[in-house]
């Protein structure tokens, strides 16, 4: 709280690589004119983590700036990696600081909305029909599961060259973010889609029996169980079936990317990591868009920075204590989309025809803004 009364916020902003400058810039343009609406301020500390720290400190991301993060009330981050940084021998890889912020903050749940807005029906790749009523909500365990167990790189075995990586869960892993699953899909439609391939994996077997246990603590929740392929193939045919989806850490990585084609570009999804940490504000967490660096398109102004930007609405409602600031912004994009306001991922063949107009990434943001000011 300032001396004046106004609520204050500390946020370590995390540009990365890339084109994450410039769309974190612009989520800090909406942020700023949604602070001016609803009179809060936030103090924020910038952070080198990925490839630009390799090159300034020789690490992904330094132990002390972890020390900034955990003293924060939330993450604002843009992207990190990139073709300069891609050897996957190399000993220092941008990834590796993603993964220990996840694992340093606790961070063990990804929440991934994923709807179509009405206006960006033509952008999907799916039929009209297909993307109709599509509003979903993927749940996925971020610090356990094969990116966590136990691996060996190449070695030499006596057939050749062999390494291996590990899946593993515990039940208290899968219990709590099984949990947070349920307490979501019951403030939504109440059905509730579990993820596994229990048919094969133990450990999927494992899952599954954790979450019939917890179930009954949720007898308003409708729950299905359902294998990894035939829902990867269910998320193509028949979308708007799904409300939440909760599964572990590789199978919500490729379900959550593939899902986000239905939106019409990886631009427009945001993602919120959260963790048991409780702030004075909400549940500290990390905030970012589900797409990676784009190298190709750094400094062209040509990203998309929706997803940045609802990453920082989502960012309001759980860490920060704002939701309305939140659901202010998220009206604010909806209507920039609606008047045909777009960057050029959404304009499409016959955009132009249409009256659409194509801005770049700051312009975007600056429409977004000036709708949140005139609302």
């Amino acid at each position: 709280m300032s001396p004046d009364g106004t609520p204050t916020y500390r946020v370590a902003k995390i540009p990365g690589d890339g084109i994450g400058p410039e769309i974190v810039e612009a989520a800090l343009t909406v942020l700023d004119a949604a602070a001016a609406r609803f009179d809060f301020a936030i103090e924020w500390t910038e952070v080198l983590a990925g490839g630009i720290a390799i090159d300034a400190y020789g690490t992904a991301i330094r132990d002390e700036d972890l020390d900034v993060l955990l003293a924060s009330d939330a993450v604002l981050l843009g992207a990190v990696g990139g073709p300069k940084w891609d050897d996957p021998a190399a000993t220092v890889r941008p990834e590796q600081g993603l993964l220990k912020m996840r694992k340093v903050m606790g961070l063990f749940a990804n929440l991934r909305p994923v709807a179509v807005e009405p206006s960006l029906k033509e952008a999907s790749p799916l039929r009209a029909d297909l993307i109709e009523g599509v509003d979903m909500m993927i749940v996925r365990e971020l610090t356990g599961g094969i990116y966590f167990g136990k691996r060996e790189e190449a070695f030499e075995g006596t057939n050749g060259r062999e390494a291996y990586d590990t899946m593993s869960y515990t039940e208290p892993e899968i219990r709590r973010i099984v949990a947070l699953a349920f307490e979501l899909a019951r403030g939504r439609r109440r059905k509730l889609t579990s993820v596994d391939k229990a048919n094969v994996l133990a450990n999927s077997r494992l899952w599954r029996a954790v979450v019939e246990e917890v179930a009954p603590d949720y007898p308003d929740v409708e729950l299905e169980h359902r294998l990894v392929d035939s829902t990867a193939m269910s998320l193509i045919t028949k979308p708007a079936s799904f409300d939440v989806i909760v599964t572990g850490n590789m199978f919500g990585d490729i379900l959550s990317d593939e899902a986000s084609v239905l939106a019409g570009s990886l631009g427009m999804l945001p993602s919120a990591s959260l963790g048991e940490r409780k702030t004075a504000h909400g549940t500290c967490g990390m905030y970012e868009p589900i797409h990676g660096s784009s190298p190709a398109k750094t400094g062209l102004d040509i990203a998309n920075p929706t997803g940045t930007i609802l990453s920082a609405a989502m960012m309001l409602r759980w860490s920060l204590g704002q939701p309305a600031a939140a659901e202010a912004i998220e009206s604010a994009v909806r209507s920039t989309l609606d008047s045909g306001t777009r960057t050029r991922d959404l304009m499409g063949p016959d955009g132009e025809t249409r009256g659409w107009v194509s801005v770049g990434t700051a312009a975007f943001a600056e429409a977004v803004a000036a709708q949140l000011k005139s609302a």
